[in-house]
C-alpha cells in the first residue's frame, strides 16, 4: 500500500492520500480522513476518484451529502481528484452538482492536482 502523503500547496497544509486504501464510502471514512486530517494539522484532504465509492456519484444515495457535511462541520477541506466524466454524463443531476460544488472553497471535485493546485492559489 502507498502511503499518504502531506504536502504544502499555497499555505495549505494537503493530506494527499494514496491511491490505494479505504474508499470514502460514508460518514465513518470521512470521520477516520478528517481524524487523519486533524492528526497532521492538514487543512484539506485530497481523495484520488480511485478511492471514492460510486454512491457517492449517486446522488439520491445521500453519500455525497454525508460525506461533505461532516467535513464541513469539521472545517476540513475536501478535493475528490480525478476523471469523473463518466459519473457526469450519466448523471445532469450530478453534472449541475459538480459545477455548482466547485464554485465554493469547502469542497471540489477536479479533474486532477494540477487543477487542485490552481483551486488554492485562488482561494487562499
Amino acid at each position: 500500500m502507498t502511503t499518504n502523503t502531506l504536502v504544502t500547496l499555497h499555505d495549505v497544509r494537503v493530506l494527499r492520500l494514496a491511491s490505494d486504501g479505504p474508499s470514502l464510502d460514508g460518514e465513518s471514512a470521512a470521520l477516520d480522513l478528517i481524524g487523519d486530517a486533524m492528526g497532521q494539522d492538514a487543512e484539506l484532504v485530497a481523495v484520488p476518484v480511485e478511492r471514492v465509492a460510486d454512491e457517492f456519484f449517486r446522488l439520491r444515495s445521500g453519500v455525497a451529502g454525508a460525506v461533505m457535511q461532516k467535513f464541513v462541520n469539521y472545517r476540513v477541506r475536501l478535493a475528490v481528484v480525478g476523471d469523473v466524466s463518466w459519473h457526469v454524463t450519466e448523471s445532469t443531476a450530478l453534472r449541475d452538482f459538480v459545477h455548482e460544488t466547485n464554485q465554493g472553497s469547502q469542497v471540489w471535485i477536479l479533474a486532477d492536482f494540477d487543477e487542485l493546485e490552481a483551486k488554492l492559489r485562488l482561494h487562499n
